[in-house]
């Protein structure tokens, strides 16, 4: 009994010192992942908590579980818009784009390393692809607003491209262990079971499972149960019959996301606190596995690795996968730069060594570091570099924080809340005066906050900088009531990235030319600025799209919950930063 109450008193320790680690973390810029890391890599054999664990078994079982919620919650939160924006991008990446790095970095690996061809390709496959969890915790918890379709592509790609790297890894362990047997035909079918059952599975476990959450009632703490053992379920059937489960519990996820109703919003507040709880579990035990000592010894090697991968294997694959998709040099650099590798990568060098493949020592040493490099060098500049490309869009006013209180199972009311600042249309304004305007008429004020304290609004009562006043309001609406409430500051940044003028959706090409002086293709010059840039960015435009005609930059500044474009703003762009179409 003392045994087990000490593992636990360790296991309880270490989670409460990496969450507390993390705080740390955030101050000095880097990702949490790698606090969690490396209270686990200080607790080891060789560091301060001396603690022996040298189990592969028992880190692939807590990385898989870990991995199986992480990518759920990722599912959870991912719209149908998202797939609609960059589905085909993302899908070119997690496939060719995975091969396309493995082949390159492969082929260095192998003369650099002096190693057989067949395990340099398998290290490069085991770094091969980008990692959904270090994805998703880095892009939405960097601190900036990313191009929406730069993050979709890069989301998607990482919840997408972890079939493609277990079949190249389990492929070539076999060719290294049972040559005779292994074919390109076996792969094929291999890769079209994995992606094909993964697929269907989590369409169709998805869709059953939303169907039992908007039917069934529970105690509100029982959906988020009823989610992830439904989601591991689903992970756990697909694997056993050969497919994805990685794909198909994301899937799974997106599903039962995207079918909003009471039970779903329950189940995301908890899912949040069970990722996080994966997140930090898998990297504990990851860094607890790991010798330090051995890790050291390879990181020369690793160093020159990593710097190939980020720098040559990355681009080159990111190039020749999406460059036909009309992205632009900086879009391709950025989304280059966003590689990034996390626990998949570690988790799969575990499987040469339990298959007992020659120097496997070797392969988990340096993909560990590769790991860690790629956190701490790329994890740690995605804000960096988001800005000196020019990925950042400029902050938009919106809602302090969202309620919904439900009042049926598809039925809601939506509270947002928004917060005054000096010189807006809010400061000194009468609370009700903030619904006058027409789109409005639906508010209703529901309480003012001022110093922590409810104002009792009479009459004369008027806001001051900082008041918090709570509104029902429909939630689409949120964003353009929340422009009353926001200061000068907000104003300039928009200014200063969209350009001084604002053009209507539906004023034609040439026209705009004529009124500013302009020279633009005749091809275009009949055309709506709608139809010109649906032409060349697809059906789902977002904010931040650019079109750059004689010098003049137009960029698409707001859209409806439809995607409906609803403005552009015009300014005359850097010289450095222009690309003529």
């Amino acid at each position: 009994m003392d045994q087990l109450n000490i593992l636990f008193f360790v296991m309880a320790l270490l989670l409460f010192l990496s969450v507390l680690a993390s705080r740390l973390s955030a101050r000095l810029g880097m990702p949490l992942l790698l606090a969690f890391l490396g209270v686990g890599m200080l607790a080891g054999e060789e560091g301060l908590g001396g603690i022996k664990f040298d189990s592969f078994t028992g880190a692939t079982l807590v990385s898989q579980l870990a991995l199986a919620v992480i990518l759920l919650d990722g599912g959870l939160r991912t719209q149908f818009s998202t797939f609609r924006i960059a589905l085909k991008p993302a899908a070119v990446l997690a496939t060719w784009g995975v091969v396309a790095s493995v082949a390159v970095l492969g082929i260095f690996a192998t003369f650099f390393l002096g190693v057989d061809w067949k395990l340099g390709l398998l290290m490069a496959a085991i770094v091969g692809s980008t990692d959904a969890a270090a994805v998703f915790s880095l892009l939405r918890n960097s601190g900036v607003r990313l191009h929406q379709r730069i993050q979709a592509s890069l989301e998607l790609e990482s919840g997408l491209n972890d079939p493609m790297a277990i079949l190249l890894v389990t492929m070539l362990i076999s060719l290294i262990m049972q040559p005779q047997e292994t074919t390109a035909l076996s792969a094929l079918a291999m890769l079209v079971q994995q992606l094909g059952l993964g697929v269907l599975f989590g369409l169709v476990s998805g869709k059953i499972l939303a169907w039992l959450l908007a039917r069934i009632p529970l105690a509100e703490g029982l959906y988020a149960i009823l989610v992830a053992s439904a989601g591991l379920l689903v992970f756990a059937v697909c694997n056993i019959f050969g497919g994805s489960g990685f794909l198909a519990v994301y899937l799974a996820g997106v599903m039962v996301g995207n079918a909003r109703n009471s039970s779903t919003e329950h189940v995301l507040t908890v899912m949040d606190g069970l990722a996080w709880l994966a997140q930090a579990t898998m990297f504990l035990v990851l860094g607890l596995l790991v010798t330090p000592s051995q890790v050291w010894e390879t990181m020369p090697s690793a160093v020159v690795i990593a710097a190939f991968l980020m720098l040559v294997a990355r681009p080159l694959a990111v190039y020749t996968s999406i460059k036909w998709f009309r992205y632009s040099r900086k879009e391709l650099a950025y989304i280059s730069w966003v590689g990034l590798r996390g626990a998949v990568p570690v988790t799969l060098a575990i499987m040469p060594l339990m298959s007992g493949v020659p120097n496997a020592s070797l392969l988990f040493n340096v993909a560990f570091a590769v790991v860690f490099l790629s956190l701490l060098i790329q994890g740690t500049t995605i804000p960096f570099f988001a800005r000196k490309l020019d990925m950042v869009l400029p902050e938009k006013p919106e809602p302090l924080d969202i309620r919904e209180v439900w009042l049926a199972k598809k039925l809601s009311v939506t509270m947002q809340s928004f917060q005054v600042a000096a010189d807006s249309q809010a400061e000194h304004a009468h609370p009700y005066a903030m619904t006058r305007e027409p789109k409005f008429r639906n508010g209703r004020l529901f309480a003012l906050i001022r110093n922590g304290e409810n104002v009792r609004v009479g009459m004369n009562t008027q806001m001051q900088q900082n008041d918090i006043a709570w509104y029902v309001l429909p939630e689409e609406a949120g964003e353009s009531f929340a422009e009353q409430f926001a200061g000068g500051e907000l104003s300039r940044q928009e200014q200063e990235f969209y350009g001084e003028f604002v053009v209507k959706p539906d004023a034609k090409v040439g026209d705009v030319a004529f009124a500013y002086g302009l020279q633009v293709p005749e091809e275009v010059a009949g055309k709506t600025l709608v139809d010109a840039f649906r032409e060349y960015f697809g059906d789902v435009p977002v904010a931040g799209d650019k079109l750059y005609w004689d010098g003049v930059c137009v960029t698409v500044r707001e859209l409806d919950e439809k995607s409906n474009i609803q403005s552009f703003g015009l300014k005359m762009p850097k010289k450095e930063d222009t690309e003529k179409v």
